[in-house]
């Protein structure tokens, strides 16, 4: 079946399935622009617990697709490829994170939203890149564990008023940037605001005029009065980015950093998925309910920080 059809094909199984398709900003273009909603991980398992639809199509990686469930327990939530999955994920289990609970026993822990269900439910509260701030400021703790990514646990260290305790893990797609291309971007581009993922490394972090998340990103593109950007982090934000400004200008910094576990996901899979209601997203009823737990201390800390 050509493309045409197949788009088609989704259009009508979306209707017949009562189903939504959540993509990630990381994803491919095509995938990109069939989706129903597009946004960081977190933003969509929102988007996707206030809608109707009852079949969630996550194009994603697989911690994603498990928070959409966590969120949505009484939905459908189908990975279109069973194994994209995430190295930063993986890098830590939860024994690892009951071992650093073991020796800080005064400390909270806080899970990065980049983890899987398991370590989630094993973590007093989950944060994102957009609130990991907020949320360890928050904690009635002086001291606090963020696992896994270094980077961002640097960024938040940096930030917090608190002992924080961190992991070694770090994402492949952010950690190899370097201030030579943050230097480079500038000569090549002068003008251009430098913003960069709080996964990048810290010098990196503190030559950027801005470290934001992905939505962040979307945000000042939206607000600010500058027309150009250069941009640290995946090239699926940055294809957003020119779709959704076209009037504005978006350089990646330095070569395109490329997530290929995002990257698995074609048109053909969410097809697929949606035809044949592959593959189900299912977790251990205590893993579920752990893993809520955190996500949920996480918005009362956000409420908490927002006040009235």
């Amino acid at each position: 079946m050509e493309i045409k059809g197949i788009k088609e094909e989704i259009e009508r199984l979306k209707a017949e399935r009562n189903a939504l398709i959540l993509a990630h900003n990381y994803q491919r273009a095509e995938v990109q622009e069939i989706a129903d909603y597009v946004g960081d991980s977190l933003d969509m398992a929102r988007f996707a617990a206030e809608s109707e639809a009852q079949v969630l199509v996550v194009a994603g990686v697989r911690f994603m697709a498990e928070v959409a469930k966590i969120l949505s327990p009484e939905k459908t939530v189908l990975l279109p490829v069973p194994d994209a999955g995430c190295p930063l994920a993986e890098s830590i289990t939860p024994e690892d994170l009951k071992a650093l609970k073991a020796e800080h026993p005064n400390a909270k822990a806080v899970a990065y939203v980049n983890t899987y269900a398991e370590l989630k439910a094993v973590a007093h509260a989950v944060a994102t890149s957009r609130n990991a701030v907020d949320v360890v400021s928050s904690l009635d703790a002086d001291e606090v564990i963020f696992v896994p990514d270094k980077n961002l646990g640097e960024f938040v260290r940096s930030k917090a008023s608190k002992k924080v305790i961190l992991w070694k893990g770090y994402c492949y797609v952010h950690a190899g940037y370097t201030l030579e291309e943050v230097r480079r971007a500038r000569q090549e581009h002068p003008g251009a605001l430098v913003v960069v993922h709080p996964e990048v490394p810290p010098e990196v972090q503190r030559e950027a005029d801005y470290v934001l998340s992905t939505g962040g990103m979307v945000q000042l593109a939206r607000e600010s009065e500058a027309s150009e950007f250069i941009i640290g982090t995946e090239e699926g934000l940055i294809t957003r980015l020119r779709r959704e400004f076209p009037q504005k200008r978006f350089w990646p910094l330095g070569a395109p950093r490329v997530c290929q576990d995002m990257k698995k996901i074609t048109v053909q899979d969410v097809y697929k998925a949606l035809k044949e209601m592959v593959y189900p997203v299912e977790l251990p009823p205590e893993v579920a309910e752990g893993a809520r737990r955190a996500l949920e201390a996480m918005f009362k800390l956000q409420a908490v920080k927002s006040g009235p």
